[in-house]
């Protein structure tokens, strides 16, 4: 995190990237170059699914060619994905990590096998994205069920990990611990599915959360984007168009932001566009009723360029100002529920939208996730009244 690593970014052909500090596809990116550290300071977090990755290394070195190594991902990215659900569900581990390294072990693995190796740079890029895509859950987006609702819920991975190694997500629970979930209340049911997005910029400027998000404002009744944040639950408001936290990434990028000098984020290649300040259409007064363990705030606490941070009133307070940070901050957590709330206005403007932030920890506390990801759970219950 002392230096600027340089980017690589190569537009896909699902029209995202697959972002990366190396200058060869086959060349190992910061994240799994953290993996010897993580294997020696908390060994125990790759037990859970190791099963899975030591198939997929088996597999992978008896592969030849992009059909089979294109095959290989497929299965294992998916099992890697449901393994984590599950291992979450009969262990009550409360754990990300074990996802979040394993899916490392196994994009170590392909990135350095030799069919991998023998591949063009495009098929290279393609099979990572592929590959990083399913094994988020993604591609198990699938509401089978009758229920009446459908609630879409997106986590993030672990971050800071140069801070501390050990560093879990809550929100990553969350969305483990949810994922495929019936929930009802008065006679309202619903089912949950949900995904975890990287925290990577270039990732977001060129699209992801766009790519991911956007096939479902017409499918479901409520999408929720949630992360780690503060003290309490807080229902983020007003999120904000700029990037001003000056924090890295997980590949250690940089943005060059700040509350002096917010930037604006990109989408494929152009800075994004849209209002400076959003507001979320969540149920608010109904999710709010949930207090234990943990407070729920509506936070409206936001940021403009030359004025300190306030409580804004309203949308109209604070519309010809320049943003610095929203409600949810300045960093990635903001910014996925702008870009989800700037796609509400234009695919479904009466969808409930909206992000949690959820109460913080350093390190790893299962427990806590416990209580968060439960609390979680008894909102979006609540949310079923107002939606």
């Amino acid at each position: 995190m002392k230096s600027v690593l340089p980017l690589l970014s190569i537009l896909v052909a699902v029209n995202v990237i697959f972002s990366t500090n190396a200058t060869n596809w086959h060349q190992l990116t910061v994240e799994e170059l953290r993996l010897e550290q993580a294997k020696s300071d908390i060994p125990e977090v790759f037990k859970p699914l190791a099963q899975r990755v030591s198939l997929f290394k088996s597999q992978i070195r008896k592969a030849r060619n992009l059909t089979a190594l294109t095959q290989l991902i497929i299965r294992h990215g998916h099992g890697l994905w449901k393994d984590a659900v599950i291992s979450v569900d009969n262990l009550q581990s409360f754990d990300d990590r074990s996802l979040y390294w394993s899916r490392l072990m196994m994009s170590k693995t392909l990135r350095t096998s030799n069919a991998f190796q023998a591949l063009l740079p495009m098929q290279q890029q393609q099979l990572l994205w592929k590959f990083e895509l399913i094994s988020r859950g993604s591609h198990d987006v699938k509401f089978s069920r009758s229920a009446k609702k459908k609630i879409l819920l997106t986590g993030f991975d672990p971050f800071f990990l140069d801070r501390d190694i050990s560093q879990s997500n809550p929100s990553g629970v969350t969305a483990l611990a949810l994922d495929d979930l019936s929930i009802s209340l008065d006679g309202i049911n619903a089912e949950i599915e949900t995904m975890i997005v990287p925290v990577r910029f270039a990732d977001f400027d060129q699209g992801m959360i766009e790519e991911l998000l956007s096939p479902y404002y017409h499918k479901v009744d409520m999408i929720v984007t949630v992360s780690m944040g503060r003290t309490d639950f807080d229902l983020e408001r007003f999120p904000a168009r700029r990037r001003s936290a000056k924090a890295p990434d997980n590949v250690n990028i940089f943005t060059g932001a700040s509350s002096t000098d917010p930037i604006l984020p990109k989408l494929n290649g152009k800075d994004i566009t849209g209002p400076e300040f959003v507001e979320f259409s969540l149920p608010v007064s109904m999710m709010s009723k949930i207090q234990q363990p943990f407070n729920v705030n509506d936070n409206r606490l936001v940021e403009t360029l030359g004025q300190a941070k306030f409580a804004a009133t309203d949308l109209a307070q604070i519309e010809n100002k320049i943003s610095v940070s929203g409600s949810g901050g300045g960093y990635l957590s903001n910014e996925i529920s702008y870009r989800s709330i700037v796609m509400r206005e234009k695919f479904n403007p009466m969808l409930p939208v909206g992000h949690i932030h959820t109460p913080s920890f350093k390190g790893f506390e299962p427990e806590t996730s416990k209580k968060i990801s439960q609390q979680v759970k008894r909102m979006l219950t609540q949310a079923l009244k107002g939606i």
